[in-house]
């Protein structure tokens, strides 16, 4: 039985992520998460109207009524569930390749789960599918759950609400070139960036189900950069699969990536006074020239484990409002209750339109990169204590770069990979370091 990783389940769909699989959820999510309704939302992948259609089964079979959203961004979803008080589920794979699907679900109010809930919802998952065959007590007639369709007033009032996250204010002077990778932001963002005064040119937002991500989106923002420096566009905005991350790319075609998003946004509200805590959130892989800069400016910074959901979960502890990743998924707590890629957009091109300077100003200005080497490495099996079990390696690494430099093994919260990190002086002491520990990596997986 697949098993939740950082974002939900995520595998192969009628594969690992089955339609039986998809059931039970369903009428796992229904009794663990409560309520009557549910709400479902999916992106572009071929395998998502097969996905909801399982996944909307089980939860109309234990007698609860599911409003359809289609295709939607995650962060749309979530918003519903904040305006309807009511749990949710994305059937998404955010960036990974098409043949890949997942189910992440929000409790009512539109959080993602708490450990405890996740561990309530594995067992129970796995009661219905040992019990598959056995009779049951099930609702009937009346009983059952009803189905609508709400895409049409779903998208209409997400697309308000994060437009209203600039009080007003409009994006009008800028010229973008925005890449929807083919998937649920298609939908949406470059209405609302056309509809707040941006000049936009979009590609890849013609998905056809198995080209969601293919070459193109946060993951792969080489021709996005290259179309923003032949059109003279100010700005390029890179989407993933599901929209709840989004990359920058400035004039120049250089890429501008959550670190620097996160330190332009941190900067801004740092000086407008409107920095709650003087805090920011980020992870363990945030670079390390971001904190330099935030030190230099009297901004806290409060380190997480990876994930957006421990982000959040320190964002609420300490009641602060701005936090995220360097892959983009970036959480104004004060305006959302997850990542959103189109509202993080919004909210750096506000700073642009506002100070009246280029993004690559802005950028240079915020932070200096240090030189980072990100290596993934696949592995037979995730193993969670890849670290530890590297322990000497690593140790054998750090000495070396001492305070100049810093490393991160961790295993992949969704796939199996290790992901090897190294910040050092140079590149080439970067990439010497990532080669040593990645060799001490596919060692250990071949004993």
């Amino acid at each position: 039985m697949l098993k939740f990783g950082t974002d939900g389940v995520r595998g192969v769909a009628n594969a690992e992520l089955t339609p039986e699989l998809a059931l039970a959820l369903g009428r796992a999510a229904a009794r663990v998460l409560g309520g009557d309704r549910f709400a479902i939302g999916r992106d572009t992948r071929r395998s998502g109207p097969m996905l909801e259609a399982a996944l909307c089964a089980g939860l109309v079979s234990e007698g609860v009524d599911v409003e359809l959203l289609g295709v939607a961004p995650t962060p749309e979803v979530a918003w519903w569930s904040v305006t309807t008080d009511a749990p949710a589920a994305v059937v998404s794979a955010s960036h990974n390749p098409f043949p890949d699907n997942g189910i992440k679900l929000f409790a009512a109010g539109g959080r993602k789960l708490p450990d405890d809930v996740e561990e309530r919802l594995e067992h129970e998952l796995q009661v219905l599918l040992d019990d598959a065959a056995s009779p049951r007590d099930a609702p009937t007639g009346v009983g059952l759950g009803a189905v609508r369709t709400v895409a049409a007033s779903a998208q209409s009032g997400y697309r308000a609400a994060v437009s209203a996250s600039l009080a007003g204010r409009d994006l009008a002077g800028l010229r973008a070139v925005v890449d929807c990778a083919h998937g649920a932001a298609s939908v949406v963002a470059p209405a609302v960036l056309s509809d707040l005064g941006v000049d936009v040119e979009v590609i890849h937002a013609d998905p056809d189900g198995t080209n969601i991500n293919a070459g193109c989106g946060s993951t792969h923002p080489q021709e996005l950069a290259r179309t923003v420096a032949e059109r003279g566009a100010d700005v390029g905005v890179a989407f993933d699969g599901d929209a709840d991350r989004v990359l920058l790319i400035d004039a120049t075609g250089e890429l501008v990536d959550g670190d620097h998003i996160i330190a332009i946004c941190a900067i801004d509200r740092h000086e407008r006074g409107v920095l709650a805590g003087d805090s920011v959130v980020v992870t363990v892989m945030t670079n390390l020239g971001f904190r330099l800069a935030m030190d230099k400016r009297g901004i806290h910074v409060v380190e997480t484990q990876v994930g957006d959901r421990y982000v959040l979960e320190a964002l609420e502890s300490r009641r602060l409002h701005l936090g995220g990743e360097q892959s983009g998924h970036v959480i104004f707590r004060d305006l959302a209750t997850t990542g959103d890629g189109l509202l993080t957009a919004l909210q750096a091109l506000d700073v642009v339109t506002r100070s009246g300077r280029s993004l690559a100003d802005l950028a240079g200005e915020a932070m200096t990169r240090l030189p980072q080497v990100l290596r993934n490495v696949p592995v037979a099996e995730r193993d969670p204590a890849v670290a530890e079990r590297l322990a000497g390696p690593i140790a054998a690494v750090e000495a070396r770069l001492g305070d100049h430099g810093r490393v991160l093994v961790r295993t992949s919260g969704t796939e199996p990979l290790v992901r090897v990190m190294v910040e050092a002086p140079t590149e080439d002491e970067a990439e010497a370091a990532a080669d040593e520990l990645i060799a001490a990596v596919e060692a250990l997986d071949r004993a």
